[in-house]
């Protein structure tokens, strides 16, 4: 005899009858309870569910039956066991929600064996249902528990990146600086930074890291906490990499190498000198590249090239310097500009974009409404602009130099 761990109800007023199939079913190994009423029974259904039940019930009350156990959680198979006249009878009991008809008296018992492989298989069916849903349900509370907790995260990261970018529409000097970060996730990849470094020089950048979220966001952190400490060093005077554009990319290199993360960063460096009126850049690798506009001249992309940052243990980069022959603005972008340009070749994009700039569009706002960036709900790509004017030989009036941005005047 095979042990089995199904328990099986009878309800069966007919207590020979009762005996009967109990003693059979449990010579096949189940766990079997026998009572002569439903109300007798009460009790199990309260304390321990039967997988089975075998009930001899007129077909009111196995419609009762049926939706009491319908109700349930677990699929428990009702089956009629009675004596019938005719098949009207059978149909009563099945219509009335019995799932199978055994007729007494038991004479051919290997119809109870048929009739509960047949049921028993749907029973193990629905409690692996049960049990995978129960699982899924698990999974998926413990999914949105971590997606939960990973949106405060990258909320909470995105006001930490939002406090590391410079103030907005900034007056250094004779320039007004203004820039525009929208990321395509909560965390963005793109950084920009603008500061002085002395009385006559501002120092201006923008770097798109490979990638996109935490670990990106993770590399404009890194690239914050170097160009403060390259300012703080300049001001106690033991380093002055961050005067030049190409030391100011071989010592993002060396960071970024020094982490081990495999990003690497494409550049934009570039050092207005207000009183030399020059522009000195470096690129690394960024593109595309500034749209420099001054005032009597068509509006052109800066020339330059150079590897990207990070990727490469001992790089240089050339420097590039530019005459600013009267009042000026300069437009950085990072690639994700290009991606929301609906243009059918790169090319297309980049005249689009000099076609913006020379058709008026010269404050961030105008930009954004140009380029309809506010009606962009999911950006395939991270985008950052910054735009510099010269304000001083524009209006002939110098603005506000803020010193603490940089070494004073000795």
């Amino acid at each position: 005899m095979n042990s089995r761990t199904e328990r099986i109800l009878i309800i069966d007023p007919d207590n020979d009858a009762r005996l009967e199939l109990d003693r059979y079913l449990e010579s096949k190994g189940f766990y079997v309870c026998g009572y002569p009423d439903i109300q007798a029974a009460k009790s199990l259904f309260d304390d321990q569910p039967p997988d089975a039940i075998f009930a001899d019930l007129p077909p009111e009350e196995i419609q009762q039956l049926s939706e009491k156990l319908d109700g349930s959680d677990s699929f428990i198979p009702l089956i009629a066991y009675a004596r019938a006249k005719d098949a009207c009878e059978v149909v009563s009991a099945l219509r009335a929600g019995a799932e199978d008809f055994v007729l007494k008296p038991l004479s051919e018992k290997s119809k109870v064996d048929d009739v509960l492989g047949k049921l028993f298989d749907r029973v193990r069916v629905n409690r692996l249902n049960q049990l995978y849903r129960q699982e899924l349900e698990e999974a998926n509370s413990d999914l949105r528990a971590g997606i939960s907790e990973l949106r405060a995260d990258q909320r909470a990261g995105r006001k930490v990146q939002l406090k590391m970018l410079p103030d907005r529409d900034r007056q250094l000097g004779g320039l007004t600086i203004d820039h525009l970060i929208k990321p395509s996730l909560y965390l963005s990849g793109d950084f920009l930074d603008y500061f002085r470094l002395s009385n006559d020089q501002t120092l201006v950048y923008i770097a798109d890291v490979s990638g996109h979220g935490a670990s990106s966001a993770f590399v404009t952190v890194l690239l914050k906490n170097l160009t403060n400490r390259l300012k703080r060093n300049l001001r106690r005077g033991s380093s002055d990499d961050i005067r030049f554009p190409d030391r100011f990319l071989q010592r993002i290199n060396t960071e970024l190498l020094d982490t081990g993360l495999g990003k690497h960063v494409t550049v934009f460096v570039g050092i207005i000198n207000e009183r030399t009126h020059t522009l000195k850049y470096a690129v690394g690798a960024h593109f595309p590249m500034p749209i420099l506009s001054v005032e009597g001249e068509a509006p052109m992309f800066l020339e330059g090239n150079g590897l990207p940052v990070g990727l490469f243990k001992d790089p240089e980069w050339e420097v590039y310097e530019i005459r600013l022959n009267g009042p000026f603005q300069l437009f950085l972008f990072s690639d994700g500009i290009l991606e929301v340009i609906k243009a059918k070749s790169l090319t297309k994009k980049e005249e689009r974009l000099l076609e913006v700039v020379s058709g008026g569009s010269h404050t961030i706002a105008s930009l954004s409404d140009a380029l309809n960036l506010d009606e962009i709900t999911e950006l395939p790509d991270d985008i950052a602009i910054v735009s510099v004017t010269d304000t001083l030989n524009s209006t002939g009036q110098p603005g506000t130099d803020n010193p603490a941005d940089g070494p004073e005047s000795k």
